[in-house]
């Protein structure tokens, strides 16, 4: 713990800001840092998931929720413990970096463009990639989360499916901010927006925002846990980890996960393969 709060300088605001309580969370039993997804944390399904966790474990679990290049970073610099995100090409190669110990695929949901009802680019159906088309030939306003997180990624291969990776329309911007501020600048410019389903489902301010494009297979958004390698960091507490990975991917981690609804509508899917 003291490594980490030597170390506290290196954080942005907003990762300082989450770890902060770190040293009172020691001092009461067993807990681990957790670096995940803005999508997992502004979604609700964390305040649902951890008390299950607590109740089963005993750990407490400190969650610092970024963009998934970042919560990725968080874990290679030794500040976490696990972590929890969704861009499984980063995932593998910071497992093949040597940095987590195994990837194991936890839940899946979709990602869906959001934009206006009356969707003036003409973007609305089950494919992706002729949306974005339309939407960048109409110079459409998009707000694109450009923090490297899993859902940017995601985004940017469409665009490159699109063969518009330098060409996105006049109306394209990044926001450099997670995906509840891009929902919430959506709403209130009329842009158009790319979104977890998750993050979506338990957003408020939606003014005149709908789903416009889903169903298409490409957008499929799936997720990954990971402990961060002890080898790399000896003061990961990799047994405290352990238990949470094995938690979420146990038969009563993805009931949890199966349970967690707004409005009736399921928000992710288990999948864990064991």
């Amino acid at each position: 713990m003291m490594n980490r709060l030597l170390c506290i300088r290196r954080f942005s605001p907003i990762v300082l800001a989450g770890l902060l309580g770190l040293g009172s969370w020691a001092a009461h039993g067993q807990s681990i840092v957790m670096s995940s997804t803005t999508s997992t944390e502004q979604s609700g399904l964390f305040s649902h998931l951890m008390p299950a966790f607590k109740k089963a474990s005993g750990t407490d679990v400190k969650v610092v929720a970024l963009g998934t290049g970042q919560a990725l970073d968080m874990a290679r610099r030794g500040d976490a413990d696990v972590v929890f995100v969704h861009d499984q090409a980063a995932e593998e190669k910071f497992v093949a970096e040597g940095f987590g110990l195994k990837r194991l695929p936890v839940m899946y949901n979709d990602f869906v463009l959001i934009g206006p009802k009356a969707d003036p680019a003409a973007t609305k159906g089950r494919d992706i990639v002729a949306g974005l088309t339309r939407l960048a030939a109409a110079n459409a306003a998009f707000v694109s989360r450009g923090d490297k997180s899993g859902t940017h990624a995601a985004e940017l291969r469409f665009w490159k499916m699109a063969h518009l990776d330098a060409a996105k329309g006049a109306g394209y911007r990044e926001c450099g901010c997670g995906m509840g501020p891009a929902l919430n600048i959506a709403a209130s410019q009329g842009a158009y927006v790319l979104a977890d389903r998750g993050t979506w489902l338990n957003f408020k301010n939606r003014a005149d925002l709908a789903v416009l494009v889903e169903g298409d297979q490409r957008l499929f958004n799936q997720y990954g846990v990971m402990v961060v390698n002890p080898a790399k960091h000896p003061h990961v507490k990799q047994a405290e980890a352990q238990k949470f990975v094995d938690w979420v991917t146990s038969t009563a981690g993805q009931a949890s996960i199966a349970d967690y609804k707004i409005g009736g509508e399921q928000l992710f899917f288990p999948n864990a393969n064991k």
